[in-house]
């Protein structure tokens, strides 16, 4: 636990480092998936994720929410240029849920070759299992660590005797904390109501879909495994054990299935002995949604709340986390992702039981506290924030669906191609 009370701590708290990865589809000028090989070969931060047409940014680590936020949008233009000039045009879809999907055919695997040709053998066996249209869902995946100056200064006041080991647990606790309070930054970041009609029937195209979730990708639709995962927190060591016991037992075939919303990794090759000799490195929030309503897709201040989020969570006494509140705190990610959030419930580790809203205003106004005596800037981010929850009409979700609705595809192509032409 971040020692936040003391002066000399409390002065580095918000120094840290962020990195930005996002997922999007290259589309064609009629709506439907591309099926190019990725335009991008030679720049290593811009990759594909399942799909060929699926593009990912990979932002270098920055200092601040705002400088990662100005990267990844340098990427995005960087795309967009490259897209306009192709021989037949292509664009990026805006939205985290797919335009118009023929048939699993049409979701074409990527293609990797030579030492890499394993991963279109791994993206193979992802689409025999959850099926290719799930793998179209694109989202923006926020990386964070604290500064080491913070981290050092903290390992002074702690008292403890290894930095490792001290490090190791500052981030396992963090895991734990955002596993069981995560749910809020789905809430507010939610925007994704609606699909077409050609996801779940075959050949029919142009019909909205609207299902009551804000977010159809971290909900009990989305990208999930077949069971609700126990981790355990004790350390390091024996929290990668416990991913890997889901592997060994054949629930999953390797540690990088596990579908979580909270992640811990380990600096270069991302695997679980690299996490357990070399510790950890970073943690990684993957819910939040494609924002249609900012060019490259993500708001600044939501990044800035994650980040205001995770070290209060870092700053506050761990509590019991059962095996019970655990496999609650994947419903509550679910229950967060609905688009009514007066109508669904959070159960807390505490077993305390509110709606999401009630539940996030709560949160809140424990961040007002505090963050009292700090930047009136981040008082305004924890505005923009609770505004959401005071009025739905705040919330992206509720945007888009006022916005995309009757004509889900042919409104987000329009976009599409406007957002290309500011490029």
């Amino acid at each position: 636990m971040l020692h936040a009370e003391n002066p000399e701590v409390r002065e580095l708290l918000l120094k840290g480092n962020f990195g930005l990865e996002k997922e999007s589809l290259r589309i064609s000028a009629e709506g439907f998936l591309a099926h190019t090989l990725h335009p991008f070969p030679e720049d290593s931060h811009i990759v594909r994720d399942f799909c060929e047409n699926q593009t990912e940014i990979n932002t270098p680590v920055k200092h601040s929410a705002r400088e990662a936020v100005q990267a990844l949008n340098g990427y995005y233009e960087t795309i967009q240029k490259k897209l306009a000039a192709l021989p037949e045009r292509e664009y990026l879809w805006p939205f985290s849920n797919p335009p118009y999907i023929r048939d699993e055919d049409d979701v074409p695997i990527a293609l990797f070759e030579g030492n890499s040709a394993s991963k279109t053998v791994y993206r193979q066996y992802l689409s025999d299992r959850y099926g290719r249209y799930k793998m179209t869902f694109s989202g923006i995946h926020v990386n964070f660590s604290f500064a080491d100056e913070l981290l050092q200064k903290d390992f002074e006041v702690s008292g403890e005797q290894d930095f490792t080991e001290y490090k190791n647990q500052t981030y396992v606790a963090l895991a734990e904390q955002a596993a069981a309070y995560g749910w809020l930054l789905v809430a507010v970041t939610a925007a994704s109501p609606l699909m077409d009609s050609s996801f779940e029937e075959k050949g029919k195209f142009d019909q909205d879909i609207f299902n009551g979730m804000a977010s159809v990708r971290c909900s009990e639709m989305g990208y999930w495994n077949f069971f609700s995962p126990i981790f355990d927190y004790s350390n390091i060591r024996a929290y990668a054990d416990s991913i890997q016991g889901y592997v060994d037992n054949g629930l999953l075939s390797f540690p990088t299935e596990l579908y979580y919303p909270i992640r811990l990794k380990p600096a270069g090759l991302n695997n679980l002995n690299t996490l357990r000799e070399e510790g950890v490195n970073h943690i990684e929030l993957r819910m939040f949604d494609l924002n249609p309503l900012v060019p490259c897709g993500v708001e600044e201040k939501d990044v800035v709340f994650a980040h205001l989020l995770l070290v209060w969570l870092a700053s506050t006494p761990r509590q019991p986390f059962s095996e019970k509140a655990q496999v609650q705190a994947v419903q509550n990610f679910k229950n967060a992702a609905h688009y009514d959030l007066k109508t669904v419930k959070i159960v807390a580790p505490d077993g305390e039981v509110l709606t999401v809203v009630q539940a996030a205003l709560n949160i809140l106004s424990g961040l007002r506290e505090f963050y009292r005596g700090y930047p009136e800037d981040i008082q305004e981010v924890l505005d923009f924030q609770e505004a959401k929850f005071l009025d739905g009409d705040n919330r992206y979700a509720w945007k888009v669906r006022r916005e995309f609705s009757e004509g889900y595809v042919k409104k987000g192509l329009k976009l599409a191609k406007q957002r290309q032409e500011e490029i």
